[in-house]
């Protein structure tokens, strides 16, 4: 029984710490991921995933353009295929469109390299095709990193991007409070936030987070601006 134990306990330690580099993305094991800026200045980034959506990312844009803010969308390929007029407003007012996979599958993870090289390619194109820009921002699905997925990165050439504030706005169960929380809890200099642009409720949380932080003297930074790099690849 020993002996068994001696190999068992640490084969889960190493199941332990390579599902915590994985799916850590602030880990920076596979992939150097920008998740937030060193300074001391009041400023942050927001960030929304999984889009477009029609009714709720026009719902978005409303109150960004209404509030003179601009912001990351990381879109979803299959989502732009739809709704190309909606991705060509983001990015016509000043937005940033990068991207979040074709597919989004819960299998992209453990797609092999080539596979998910075409995957993103695939996206790019589509976004390439409705703003005219060659995107240069990335953002695993789930947050996942492993090595295809830094091989992928590595040859298209992406910038990866993260967050330090994962506003766990997907399951709160439309509890806006408890999510506030988690972001007033979270936010320093420099902050990326993370939220997503598909929820029900997106937009009034995005209210409550734009108060949030003009209360607590943050200036929101576009996130090319915030890291001082490009959105578009030469």
């Amino acid at each position: 029984m020993g002996n068994v134990l001696l190999i068992v306990i640490p084969v889960i330690l190493i199941l332990l710490i390579s599902f915590y580099e994985s799916f850590n993305i602030k880990a920076g094991i596979y992939i150097n991921s920008l998740c937030e800026k060193d300074t001391d200045e009041k400023v942050a980034a927001i960030t929304f995933d999984d889009g477009p959506y029609p009714e709720q990312t026009s719902k978005i844009l409303e109150i960004l353009k209404e509030r003179e803010v601009e912001a990351a969308f990381f879109c979803v390929g299959a989502n732009i295929k739809n709704n190309r007029e909606l991705v060509k407003k983001i990015d016509e007012e000043g937005h940033i469109v990068g991207n979040h996979s074709y597919c989004h599958t819960w299998k992209f993870p453990w797609f092999g390299y080539r596979k998910m090289e075409q995957d993103l390619r695939r996206c790019d194109k589509l976004i390439e095709e409705v703003t005219g820009k060659k995107v240069n921002f990335f953002r695993p699905p789930f947050g996942v990193t492993n090595p295809a997925v830094a091989k992928a990165v590595e040859s298209i050439g992406y910038v990866s991007i993260g967050w330090n504030i994962r506003s766990l706005d997907t399951t709160c169960k439309g509890n806006i409070d408890k999510v506030l929380g988690r972001i007033e809890k979270k936010i320093r200099p420099g902050s990326i936030i993370l939220l997503h642009d598909r929820l029900p409720f997106s937009d009034q949380l995005l209210v409550r987070v734009l108060d949030m932080l003009i209360e607590r003297g943050y200036r929101i930074e576009r996130i090319d601006k915030l890291l001082g790099r490009s959105a578009e690849r030469g």
